[in-house]
């Protein structure tokens, strides 16, 4: 029913902790595709970040933004040498 891209996100709305959601949308036939993201809030704030990456395609400060974050998020997290 749309072009767009289809983004989705289970959400643990019942006593199966968000599984049926999540089968359901990963039982989409061919042709119908739909980027599957994790279940309940880390998927939401996922769903964000992949939504601003597919926009930013076509906005290059969009883009320069999410790029600022990524390095960000990577400067916050310590190396680990093993």
């Amino acid at each position: 029913m749309t072009d767009l891209p289809v983004l989705g996100v289970p959400i643990a709305a019942t006593a199966l902790n968000g599984l049926d959601a999540l089968l359901s949308i990963v039982q989409m036939p061919a042709g119908v595709p739909v980027a599957t993201l994790a279940v309940g809030v880390a998927g939401a704030r996922n769903a964000g970040i992949l939504a601003a990456q597919i926009l930013a395609l076509g906005d290059p400060a969009l883009a320069a933004r999410l790029a600022e974050r990524r390095a960000r998020q990577t400067a916050a997290v310590d190396e680990t040498v093993e």
